[in-house]
């Protein structure tokens, strides 16, 4: 291993396997032969210029807090860890945009901007240990996607290292530029199948007035969804509007009383960052709420409490981490067949035997139904999760809405996309990556690539 980078290199049997998987469940992983934690964009250059001359596969890796097995090890591999590339390289205000390497979470960059006056929207729920390279490399959503988007509409530009060790930029730091082909969304969500990002240029917004909220009580999940239909059916656009059914109450009630009414069956918490019309935007959440069948309705107009409610929302992976297993979904349904999505995740619980607690990004469409379950039950709860999915494309849904694909749904992708569309997929990824060696297996199966290809690595 001594053309690998030196003093960045490691063959330690446990180290390796504390780096081998990442937080997904029902994912198979291997042995690797070593670990390269990158500290320079030079490191990530020679690991990658060794494994293509001599065609060993590589896993690039961050925080590993992914939850599709994106960043599990393969037998024989070299695990490309970029967490310690985790400078913010700048910050420009008069241009409203930011430099980062990939290794640095997502809540410093946030508070860094903040303490300038400016604004880094995408928030998933893990932001306070993901990172900026990892919500590129899956295409990360969050909480506040409704308005503001997801973490694509944010790059600008992106440094990466091609499978063969050139180093490419794309895109530009400009507010518009349309010349050439769109490289960089190319990359944001590719999973490390077609390059590593070691650099990202994101864009900011001015810094949004502290947001109030309000939570909404209901008897049944479906009534919530219809509020949620009837609250943006009026127009309104909230930062967040967060559905909890009965299990995640109960499941984040456990580690912390939020003073919720006893026996609730989904709560919605909505928020408005609209300063001086937040309370009207509020109020016509209320509106909506009471509409739908809503037991109670909290308006709060103090932001320390509106704090307060996102961060039990934010509990729930913590939360759901205290029962033996679980096996977490993410699909994504148009918002008018949200209520047939929940309700038939009830009834796939009801028929397996398991427990599905399900909580997500209402306004989106985009939910989580979580499988809960002892390891008596992984066979069920395989069954129920592949029900689930399957019902998600039946309403005309994807298959994830910000997780990525992964080893999790790679054999998901063919039933989602056409079969030209896997084409371009399997093309795609043997122009930028001929010998098939980054991250293999991660997002096309090997086996469903269109029209007979496959995706092995040269031999």
């Amino acid at each position: 291993m001594t053309s690998l980078p030196a003093g960045a290199t490691t063959e330690d049997p446990d180290v390796l396997a504390a780096y081998s998987t990442d937080r997904a469940t029902f994912c198979p992983s291997g042995t690797p032969r070593a670990l390269v934690r990158a500290r320079s964009v030079q490191d990530v250059v020679e690991t990658l210029e060794w494994a293509s001359a001599n065609n060993v596969p590589v896993v690039p890796q961050g925080a590993r807090t992914g939850l599709s097995g994106g960043a599990n090890a393969i037998d024989g591999c070299v695990l490309l860890n970029v967490e310690k590339l985790d400078q913010i390289l700048e910050i420009d205000v008069e241009e409203q945009i930011a430099v980062v390497q990939p290794g640095v979470i997502n809540a410093t960059l946030a508070a860094a901007v903040a303490d300038k006056g400016l604004y880094y929207p995408p928030d998933p729920g893990s932001k306070d240990i993901s990172s900026i390279g990892g919500n590129v490399a899956t295409n990360a959503g969050g909480m506040c996607c409704l308005k503001y988007g997801v973490t694509g509409d944010f790059v600008r530009a992106l440094q990466v290292v091609l499978a063969d060790g050139r180093v490419m930029r794309t895109g530009r730091r400009t507010a518009k530029g349309v010349a050439g082909y769109d490289l960089t969304h190319l990359f944001v969500g590719s999973e490390g199948t077609l390059g590593v990002v070691t650099e990202v240029t994101v864009a900011l917004r001015p810094a949004a007035a502290r947001p109030l909220a309000a939570v909404a009580f209901f008897d049944t999940t479906a009534d919530a969804c219809r509020a949620v239909a009837d609250h943006l059916g009026a127009g309104f656009r909230p930062p967040a509007l967060e559905l909890m059914d009965a299990a995640t109450i109960e499941a984040v009630g456990k580690l912390r009383d939020l003073g919720f009414p006893p026996g609730v069956g989904a709560v919605l918490i909505a928020q408005s960052d609209a300063g001086t019309k937040a309370p009207e935007e509020l109020a016509a959440f209320e509106l909506s709420a009471r509409k739908c069948a809503a037991t109670e309705v909290i308006v709060s107009d103090d932001p320390a409490e509106a704090d307060l409610l996102m961060q039990g929302r934010r509990l729930v992976g913590l939360a759901l981490e205290q029962y033996p297993a679980s096996l977490v979904d993410d699909v994504c349904v148009p918002r008018r067949n949200l209520a047939a999505l929940v309700d038939g995740v009830e009834r796939i619980a009801a028929s397996y035997g398991v427990l599905i607690a399900t909580c997500g990004h209402a306004g989106d469409g985009n939910m989580h139904p979580t499988v809960l379950f002892d390891h008596s039950q992984a066979e069920a709860a395989q069954q129920a999760f592949n029900e689930v999915m399957r019902l998600g494309l039946e309403l005309g849904g994807t298959i994830t809405g910000e997780h990525g694909v992964g080893l999790l749904k790679r054999e998901w992708l063919a039933r989602e996309l056409d079969e030209a569309a896997l084409w371009s997929h399997y093309q795609i990824k043997q122009a930028l990556d001929p010998r098939g060696i980054l991250n293999p297996g991660r997002v096309i199966n090997s086996t469903v690539t269109g029209r007979g290809q496959n995706d092995q690595r040269s031999s």
